[in-house]
C-alpha cells in the first residue's frame, strides 16, 4: 500500500502512481499548476515521475486576473 499526502490530505494506492495519474485521479488539469514534492519543485514530464510511499505533495494552481 502506497500512502501519499496531497495538500495535507492522505491518499492510499495499491501501486505507486505516476504524478500524472495522481493529478488525473483528483480531476486537476495538468496545465497551469506547480507541484512541489518533498519540498522541491517537480520539473519535467509528470507521466515519468513515479511517486513513492511517504511522498508529500503540494499542488498550486495559477489563476489569472486583472
Amino acid at each position: 500500500m502506497i500512502k501519499i499526502s496531497l495538500n495535507g490530505e492522505q491518499l492510499s494506492f495499491d501501486e505507486a502512481p505516476t504524478l500524472a495519474q495522481l493529478i488525473e485521479s483528483q480531476n486537476i488539469p495538468l496545465y497551469f499548476i506547480a507541484v512541489e514534492r518533498n519540498g522541491e519543485l517537480v520539473e519535467g514530464d509528470p507521466k515519468k515521475c513515479v511517486l513513492e510511499d511517504g511522498d508529500t505533495l503540494e499542488i498550486a494552481r495559477f489563476v489569472g486576473g486583472g
